[in-house]
C-alpha cells in the first residue's frame, strides 16, 4: 500500500462518473430536502467544494442562486464548465485545493458532498479545510458535507465491486488500514473504443475522522454549531449504508 502526499486528479473517475453514479444523487438530494430545506431560501451566494462534475452546483444555480465550484481535479473542472454551457447557468467554475482555495467573495453557503471531504491525503489535512471553508463564508453562513465513517470504511471499502454500464465497466478493489483508518480503492476500467476495449487503472483514497475530531476541529476554526444525521434514512436504495457508515453535517460559521 503507498500512500501520496498529494491528491491526485481522476482522469477516468471524472470522464465516467455520472454515468457509473448517477444513481447516488438520490440520497444527496434526500439530505439536502431534509438539511438544507430551510436554509437554501435564504441563500444569495454559495460554493460546491470538490464540485466533480458540477451537478450540485448546476442545480443550485437554476435555483437562482450564485455560484462557484471548485474542485482539484481539472478533467472534472472541464466538465463542469462544459454542464455549465450547455445549460446556460452561470456558474465559475475554480480549480484549487479544498485545503487552500479561495473564492473570490464570501458565501453563504458551502457544500461538500459524495464524501469528497474524506479524500484529503493525511488526518491532519483536516483542520486546513476547516480554516478555507470558515474563510469563504460570511458570519453565519453554513458548511454542508458528508463523511464515510470507519465502520463505512468496513462494511464497504474492503472488498471487490463490479459496475457495468453501456460502453463502461469498473473493476473496484479496495482495503481498509484499521489502525490508520485509511481506506483504498485499486479502480481498473475497461472502456469501449469502438470494437475495442481500453484498459486504464486509478487508486483512489480516503481517511476519516470521528464525529469527535470533526466537531472539534470546526469549532477551532470558528463555527458556532455542529449538527449530524445518519446517512442511512437517505440510502434506502443502498442496502450497504447501515446505521453509522456514513454521517452528513451542518455547521454554522459564528455570526460574530
Amino acid at each position: 500500500m503507498s500512500r501520496s502526499p498529494v491528491v491526485k486528479p481522476y482522469r477516468w473517475l471524472a470522464q465516467h462518473y455520472d454515468t457509473i453514479f448517477g444513481s447516488f444523487r438520490i440520497p444527496i438530494d434526500a439530505a439536502h430536502e431534509r438539511v438544507l430545506g430551510a436554509i437554501l431560501p435564504r441563500v444569495a451566494s454559495a460554493c460546491d467544494l470538490a464540485c466533480g462534475t458540477g451537478t450540485t452546483a448546476l442545480r443550485m444555480a437554476g435555483k437562482g442562486i450564485k455560484m462557484y465550484a471548485v474542485d482539484l481535479s481539472p478533467h472534472m473542472c472541464r466538465l463542469a464548465r462544459a454542464k455549465a454551457a450547455g445549460a446556460r447557468l452561470p456558474l465559475r467554475v475554480l480549480r484549487a485545493d479544498m485545503r487552500s482555495f479561495r473564492l473570490p467573495e464570501k458565501v453563504d453557503l458551502i457544500t461538500c458532498e459524495y464524501d469528497a471531504l474524506n479524500h484529503v491525503p493525511r488526518r491532519e489535512d483536516l483542520k486546513r479545510v476547516a480554516k478555507a471553508v470558515a474563510r469563504a463564508l460570511r458570519p453565519g453562513g453554513h458548511f454542508f458535507f458528508d463523511v464515510n465513517n470507519s465502520p463505512g470504511f468496513k462494511r464497504y471499502w474492503a472488498g471487490n465491486v463490479w459496475l457495468e454500464r453501456p460502453g463502461v465497466a469498473v473493476v473496484m478493489r479496495g482495503g481498509h488500514n484499521l489502525q490508520a483508518d485509511h481506506a483504498w480503492s485499486d479502480v481498473e476500467w475497461f472502456i469501449r473504443d469502438g470494437s475495442r476495449w481500453q484498459r486504464h487503472y486509478e487508486r483512489v483514497e480516503e481517511v476519516c475522522w470521528s464525529s469527535a475530531e470533526i466537531r472539534r476541529t470546526l469549532r477551532q476554526a470558528g463555527f458556532d454549531s455542529v449538527r449530524a444525521w445518519d446517512a442511512a434514512p437517505f440510502f434506502k436504495i443502498d442496502r450497504l449504508i447501515r446505521t453509522g457508515c456514513r454521517t452528513v453535517y451542518l455547521a454554522r460559521k459564528s455570526p460574530d
